[in-house]
């Protein structure tokens, strides 16, 4: 469609000029998916929308019929009907991929969350009506499976902040404090002591690689470099399994062409 291969079960993303490229980008992506999943202790799944599209119109691009589409690719509107999907539907489709998640790693626990972001372009209110479905299939699934927790990130963002001020100019995505006021409360909630240490001090190296110095040739540049640099390398030999080869060599290469 449009000189350009497509997966109606894909992002755009995935989407070459070739059948070769789309199908290789296809399947490294899964692959690496399976990689994960299969060692993965923790899964987070957060739903938007209860409404799904599914390709109605046999076309040039269609030969099967009816079915369930993840993109429409900016194909023509006539060839999908939306559809907004049951409590029942959402559950069934969970509960099949749960119990292949829990076979096929059997330590995964799985957090769902549901996002705040606004589907204004199904109208006021059937996105609540959608977000409604996706809770309650949710709070049913969570009370089902053992290794299954629900995090309220809806909840914090629509019933605890309630202005608009925590609001990007869409109206629609929470703006930067938003997302930090929950990722604080997703922190103390999920984090133990150790972890959130830990984390304010990958916090204090990202903002250092950020940091503009408004003299770039100074010793006292040189100097700070220098100590981010082995704050950097304490924190990945205390924490091997983190990846901090991106800050090494920021911090490294800014150094060297100090001296």
């Amino acid at each position: 469609m449009n000189e350009t291969w497509n997966s109606w079960q894909h992002h755009s993303r995935f989407s070459g000029t070739s059948k070769t490229e789309c199908l290789n980008n296809i399947n490294q992506s899964q692959q690496r998916a399976h990689e994960f999943l299969k060692k993965a202790d923790w899964l987070i799944i957060t739903l938007g929308s209860a409404f799904t599209y599914k390709l109605v119109t046999e076309s040039s691009f269609s030969s099967n019929g009816t079915q369930d589409v993840a993109n429409c690719h900016k194909a023509p509107a006539q060839n999908f009907e939306k559809h907004l999907n049951t409590i029942e539907e959402i559950v069934t489709a969970f509960d099949n991929v749960i119990h292949r998640l829990f076979h096929f790693n059997n330590k995964l626990k799985i957090v769902f969350t549901i996002s705040p972001v606004r589907h204004l372009r199904d109208g006021v209110v059937d996105n609540n009506r959608s977000k409604a479905r996706l809770i309650e299939a949710v709070h049913h699934l969570v009370n089902k499976f053992d290794k299954l927790y629900y995090f309220p990130a809806y909840e914090l963002v629509i019933d605890i902040l309630r202005d608009y001020r925590f609001y990007d100019i869409d109206l629609a995505h929470p703006n930067y404090a938003a997302t930090q006021f929950v990722l604080e409360k997703f922190s103390e909630a999920c984090f133990d002591q150790s972890t959130r240490v830990l984390q304010e001090e990958i916090k204090k190296l990202v903002i250092a690689k950020k940091h503009k110095p408004f003299n770039p040739q100074s010793t006292l540049h040189k100097k700070f470099l220098e100590q981010q640099l082995e704050k950097t390398k304490r924190i990945a030999q205390v924490h091997p399994y983190l990846d901090l080869i991106e800050e090494i060599s920021y911090f490294s290469k800014s150094g060297s062409k100090l001296l």
